[in-house]
């Protein structure tokens, strides 16, 4: 019989640790790494695993792959602080390990919670991100900042019951998650050498509001749909306008250009 482990990462994520942690205790192996948390993160997840390991941040993908690193078992099962497997979810994968999965790597559908109501459109449902079931050795992560991709050995499948995501508690916590991934975001565009252009200022959170609200039908969850598309348009703004002054800080001004040669 394969057995599972199941790795989560955190930060300062006490209001979140007890119910996710709580959601997969099931596992055979529960894996918690942490990077230096000051509240009472680490305390909480002592209380589930003795396996809580302390990572520096350098960057989503490499944490990721330091969780499965200390993985001890055929199967992983990655789950984020603010997400909840279901019973469902947990029953689906037990079921798939014990008869020989026919994949190497699984998507889960995600459920997301946000000012009261589950979206079901705005592009967020049902929200797959990187494969969350695979066979140890068959994916690895980039080791990109963040929203770092992927690379799966194998085939690919999708499994058909839900985690379920409260990624914000309310608009404060939202602009609180916006401001650090907006700095990430703007960091890992420097970092792979892209250019910064004015329209992308306009033109972007622009796009990603319309994509949002109306090709991806965000009116039919109502007021929460209509602020949840202008909430990744500002993001969206705010990531390019950091672009651009991360840009800027890295190239001299004219008047320094050439001095010290010839």
């Amino acid at each position: 019989m394969s057995k599972v482990s199941v790795y989560v990462l955190a930060f300062n994520d006490e209001p979140y640790m007890r119910a996710c942690l709580e959601s997969v205790k099931w596992a055979d192996e529960l894996i918690v790494v942490d990077s230096y948390s000051t509240d009472a993160t680490e305390k909480i997840s002592r209380e589930y695993t003795d396996k809580v390991y302390q990572h520096p941040f350098q960057g989503f993908g490499q944490l990721r792959n330091a969780a499965v690193a200390h993985a001890t078992h055929d199967w992983i099962f990655s789950l984020d602080t603010d997400e909840r497997a279901t019973p469902e979810l947990r029953d689906e994968i037990r079921e798939l390990v014990n008869r020989g999965p026919q994949a190497d790597a699984y998507f889960v559908p995600r459920k997301n919670y946000f000012l009261g109501r589950w979206i079901r459109h705005s592009g967020w449902y049902p929200d797959y991100r990187q494969p969350q079931l695979f066979r140890k050795g068959r994916m690895r992560y980039r080791e990109q900042i963040v929203h770092e991709g992927y690379e799966v050995d194998g085939t690919v499948g999708y499994l058909g019951s839900h985690v379920l995501q409260y990624p914000f508690r309310d608009l404060d916590h939202y602009l609180a998650k916006m401001d650090r991934y907006s700095d990430l975001m703007a960091r890992r565009m420097v970092q792979e050498g892209r250019r910064f252009r004015p329209h992308q200022l306009l033109t972007h959170p622009a796009v990603t509001f319309l994509k949002m609200y109306v090709a991806r039908a965000g009116y039919l969850d109502g007021m929460p749909g209509l602020i949840l598309s202008g909430l990744y348009a500002y993001y969206t703004f705010v990531k390019y306008a950091k672009f651009w002054e991360l840009s800027r800080a890295l190239t001299p001004p004219l008047s320094q250009v050439g001095r010290g040669q010839g």
